[in-house]
């Protein structure tokens, strides 16, 4: 288990956070009964869209006091202020006692109008035979009740209102439980799943993994225990205790906790699940999407190209070009089409996938090319060319790490550069981080395992995609080089074609268009028509294509 912050790190960072307050808001000693990522969930399930919301969270950070309060408020209302039952299940007696506790402190903290927390036994029986369960109960002048139960009964169903399942990934059927609990909608009611992880097969994850890949329209939150922190938790636990919080305790405290759970940390405190077999795609997988005819076009320079003569730089880039303009003449001007693009130079290669989009949002890989030991320069020329051809462009994503940077910020002067969803342009800036990998990686792989993305036969992107691992519950590229020396590979066409399936889910508009004889009768002149300049001047957009 890798720490993502050291104790020092840690500590650092807090004493220059709070040092940036205010000294009124630092020294504040009757914060928000809410901390504002418990507010957040609350916020979302008194949304009135928000139907499901599952929680991803670290151990302990205070969620069930939060979904407590939000119990109560719901079986206070009248039923015309959207008040329903309120349906509480863990796993074990100790949880619900402590949900019904707080459940109780939230209705005097409110001073509502309800009966004392009393323990009863709820029916379960069935054809088999009589069956009873310990629950509690807790009943309002509204009419409506909190009830809490240790386990998950067939009686859910019939139930209506607002159900909570907590610790969803340690109950014995929860794929039975929510389907049950999702008729609850039917009639206005809510479900909210939180839970910390127990692996990666486990039926929770698997949910949180079919709404990161939209296949589930469900609500989603995220909460580790970093964020908790940033978040104010631990000034709470000192608030609660009684002592002054100071970076240095916090830092202490986290690092305490850390080594308390161990191995286990990535799973308890940073919503890791423990991983499976690590594999992210199989290989008959992989191979049953390889229908598509997309060429890819490979241009590989010699060493000392930049020391060529003009004419003699003209006469191997002329090949490939001429397959280029085949290959993007051919594109179906009737679809749209959307571009990865991830930057190598030295040891690895420059890729850019160009997906096609068809009505009923299949994608196609239309066209690879792969760059090794080609300049920055004619790397950014060649891609212009495929951006200004390709048809219906929606958009294009570029790796802006490093190096890359410059191609998308080359790119984006041309055709608008965005790095937000609030900015404007086709030319996404990605800053490729394991938060974008947990987030963007799971609809590739959705999309693979569903049939709607067809991509090229080949050996080498079969092996790039093969050797993609799930790296501590996200998937990654591993530090491992595939190939033969001199050619050797990074999982280079893997990353290109997750940011070109980004790049064909992103929100576009077509405001205008261009007749299809119109494009067809368009012509540019050659990449080498005009002198080649190095770097990006005021000419770049004229007549060097």
């Amino acid at each position: 288990m890798t720490v993502p912050i050291t104790k020092q790190q840690w500590e650092e960072m807090r004493r220059e956070a709070t040092s940036a307050l205010p000294a009124v808001i630092a020294e504040v000693g009757l914060p928000k009964a809410l901390l504002p990522y418990q507010a957040r969930a609350v916020a979302l399930l008194e949304s009135v869209s928000t139907e499901v919301l599952f929680i991803e969270k670290s151990r302990r950070i205070g969620l069930t006091w939060a979904l407590a309060a939000e119990a109560v408020l719901r079986a206070a209302r009248q039923k015309r202020a959207r008040g329903m039952d309120s349906m509480y299940i863990s796993y074990n007696r100790e949880m619900t006692l402590e949900f019904v506790d707080a459940c109780a402190m939230w209705a005097r903290a409110y001073n509502l109008a309800a009966m004392e927390s009393e323990e009863f036994l709820f029916d379960d029986s069935d054809e088999t035979g009589d069956r009873s369960i310990q629950s509690f109960r807790i009943r309002f002048a509204s009419g409506f009740e909190i009830v809490a139960l240790s386990s998950a009964p067939r009686t859910l169903r019939g139930k209506q209102g607002l159900l909570i399942i907590d610790e969803a990934a340690f109950i014995d059927s929860l794929k039975e439980t929510l389907k049950a609990g999702l008729a609850f909608l039917m009639w206005g009611g809510q479900v909210v799943v939180c839970s910390t992880h127990n692996g990666t097969d486990n039926e929770f994850n698997v949910q949180i993994q079919d709404i990161l890949a939209e296949r589930s329209p469900y609500a989603h939150m995220r909460i580790d225990l970093d964020e908790a922190l940033l978040d104010g938790l631990y000034q709470r636990i000192c608030l609660v205790r009684g002592i002054e919080w100071t970076p240095e305790l916090e830092a202490e405290w986290r690092q305490k906790t850390i080594d308390f759970y161990r191995d286990a940390a990535d799973e308890e405190l940073f919503c890791i699940p423990t991983q499976g077999s690590g594999a992210w795609l199989t290989t008959p997988l992989i191979e049953s999407r390889m229908t598509s005819d997309g060429p890819i076009l490979r241009l590989e320079l010699p060493e000392d190209y930049l020391q060529l003569p003009e004419q003699r730089q003209k006469q191997l880039m002329a090949p490939f070009l001429e397959e280029l303009d085949e290959a993007l003449a051919r594109l179906d001007k009737r679809k749209s089409h959307a571009a990865g693009f991830d930057f190598g130079r030295v040891r690895d290669l420059s890729v850019l996938p160009l997906l096609s989009i068809d009505k009923v949002l299949n994608r196609k890989l239309e066209l690879t090319i792969e760059m090794r030991r080609v300049p920055g320069h004619e790397q950014k020329l060649i891609t212009r060319r495929v951006l200004e051809r390709a048809p219906r462009l929606v958009g294009a994503a570029f790796d802006a790490v490093g190096m890359g940077w410059t191609v998308a910020e080359d790119m984006g002067r041309i055709f608008g550069l965005r790095e937000t969803e609030e900015e404007t342009g086709l030319c996404w800036a990605i800053k490729l981080s394991e938060n974008w990998y947990r987030l963007h990686m799971p609809p590739v792989k959705a999309a693979f395992e569903d049939g709607i993305l067809a991509i090229s036969k080949d050996l080498e992107h079969l092996t790039d995609l093969r050797i993609v691992k799930v790296v501590r519950g996200t998937p990654r590229v591993p530090d491992v080089r595939t190939g033969d020396e001199g050619k050797k590979r990074h999982g280079d066409f893997t990353i290109g074609l997750a940011l070109a399936y980004f790049a064909s889910r992103m929100q576009w508009f077509e405001y205008g268009y261009v007749a299809v004889n119109e494009l067809e009768r368009l012509g540019r002149p050659s990449l080498f028509e005009e002198p080649m300049r190095g770097g990006i001047d005021p000419d770049f957009d004229e007549g060097l294509f």
